[in-house]
């Protein structure tokens, strides 16, 4: 897992989603309205929910737009009808690219993604034709200017609660787990006080494709710029070391 910074790709997207908060905001609505559907308002009963609060406060969302998604979602679960929809494609060089969305619009989300890959010289690819590359994992990183426990200490916390690794990079850490524990692992170091960069359930690559032709690198770019700027469009992993 060492040599790919995610530490430094984290930051990368916060710097740019603080150009365009209102982006990621809509993100983590739709997920707090898909959490609130399933596993209702409380959080104290609801895992999903805890866990989309904790990304929410990650991405200096307030409180009280939190607490309004929260309310607007229990007061409103019969127009609540998010859909998700993952999609799978190749990018240059055959590169692997799994899309999560969440749609009210299942053909906007998907003529919107298929031209996304068709700009960047991509395609979109069956279900199952990339996503065996990638390992499901919670991950948590922790920024080591923030942290103020000695590593040794904090891998014990994590280890304990149930984490599968701890990863010390030279700016951070980073933790993983299986998908079922990331809860309880999150949590512990919560109870802790200790501030977290990024916390989620997300997809690993088994292995990284590197871009060393210009022009291979400007359409991988092409298809994420737009596939960040598409609200439909949650999450996006791949396989790209850049």
């Amino acid at each position: 897992m060492s040599g790919h910074s995610k530490f430094a790709n984290i930051k990368h997207k916060k710097e740019k989603n603080d150009a365009a908060k209102g982006k990621i905001f809509t993100i983590i609505g739709r997920e707090i309205a898909v959490a609130v559907k399933e596993g209702g308002s409380d959080p104290a009963n609801n895992s999903k929910l805890r866990d989309v609060i904790a990304k929410a406060k990650a991405n200096n969302m307030p409180n009280d737009t939190i607490d309004r998604g929260i309310k607007k979602a229990a007061g409103d679960l019969g127009s609540v009808n998010y859909v998700g929809i993952t999609y799978e494609g190749y990018g240059p060089n055959g590169t692997a690219i799994i899309v999560n969305a969440l749609t009210d619009n299942k053909n906007r989300t998907a003529s919107n993604v298929r031209n996304a890959f068709t700009k960047g010289g991509g395609n979109v690819g069956t279900t199952g034709c990339v996503s065996y590359m990638f390992d499901e994992k919670g991950q948590i990183i922790i920024d080591k200017e923030e942290c103020s426990m000695d590593a040794d200490d904090l891998m014990m916390i994590a280890l304990d609660a149930g984490a599968d690794d701890f990863v010390e990079e030279e700016d951070s850490f980073e933790i993983l787990t299986a998908p079922a524990d990331f809860s309880a692992v999150r949590e512990a170091l919560e109870a802790q006080n200790i501030p977290m960069v990024s916390a989620e359930v997300t997809m690993v690559p088994q292995n990284y494709v590197e871009l060393t032709n210009e022009d291979d690198i400007k359409k991988m770019n092409k298809i994420l710029d737009l596939l960040d700027e598409d609200d439909d469009v949650q999450s996006v992993y791949h396989n790209w070391d850049e």
